[in-house]
């Protein structure tokens, strides 16, 4: 991990003002913007949203001792986030293992699919018991749903939110943990607490709530006037970082 102390962050913070938290309707305006204003492709900020979440998984969970990791997809930009991020743990030495029960008809998450089954990463089609996943993984990537989640949690995936919520494994949860809500955080149905949170492009409100041992942002594509106009004060990358622990 890059050398980046406490007092480098809080120096960032200092000088660029309080990082700010956003609320969901500032979260879709974001990406809004980024896809009509700045003409990024949803493509091509899911890679860069998958790959950093794939190297923040790697600085707080280690192949070595992490190596057997369960990719939770949902159906939407959540979803494809993982897809990617499983893709890229796969070529850092982890075998990771994908659990995608609503596949989205959608090209964009076919060929995403498509890569990562020529890249040999199984695919399970039933969610493993709470010991069954005990026993095969080391680490659970939650990648289920994103700010837009509304419950109640869809039948198909009332089984892997309860594994979610109940299993003892360390969790990361990309965006927005499954199951909150994105500006309130845990709903009272809810007791998912995953151990390392990786916030894409800036954090939501729902992360003040985050009590885990790791919090990273990711997503390295902000242009500055984005950044100045919904006044982020995201903090500085170091070198040539593709995420950073908050």
């Amino acid at each position: 991990m890059a050398v980046y102390s406490s007092v480098t962050r809080h120096n960032n913070n200092k000088d660029r003002g309080m990082l700010k938290y956003l609320n969901q309707s500032e979260a879709i305006n974001v990406d809004l913007e980024l896809f009509n204003e700045y003409k990024f492709s949803v493509d091509q900020l899911m890679e860069l949203a998958g790959l950093s979440c794939a190297h923040a998984v790697a600085k707080c969970f280690p192949a070595k001792d992490f190596a057997r990791v369960l990719v939770c997809c949902g159906p939407g930009n959540n979803g494809g986030d993982g897809l990617v991020c499983a893709r890229h743990l796969a070529l850092m030495g982890y075998t990771p293992a994908i659990y995608y029960p609503k596949p989205t008809p959608k090209p964009l998450y076919e060929n995403l699919s498509h890569q990562c089954q020529r890249m040999e990463i199984c695919s399970i089609t039933e969610c493993p018991r709470l010991e069954e996943a005990a026993d095969r993984y080391d680490l659970i990537v939650d990648a289920l749903f994103g700010f837009s989640f509304k419950p109640p949690v869809r039948a198909d995936f009332v089984s892997v939110v309860e594994l979610l919520q109940q299993t003892k494994l360390p969790i990361a949860s990309v965006d927005i943990p499954s199951g909150w809500d994105v500006e309130q955080g845990k709903l009272n149905d809810c007791d998912l607490e995953p151990t390392l949170l990786i916030s894409l492009t800036a954090p939501k409100l729902c992360a003040k709530h985050f009590k885990g041992k790791h919090h990273f942002l990711g997503g390295r594509f902000v242009p500055p006037a984005l950044q100045r106009k919904y006044e982020l004060n995201l903090p500085a990358y170091p070198g040539n970082e593709l995420c950073l622990e908050l």
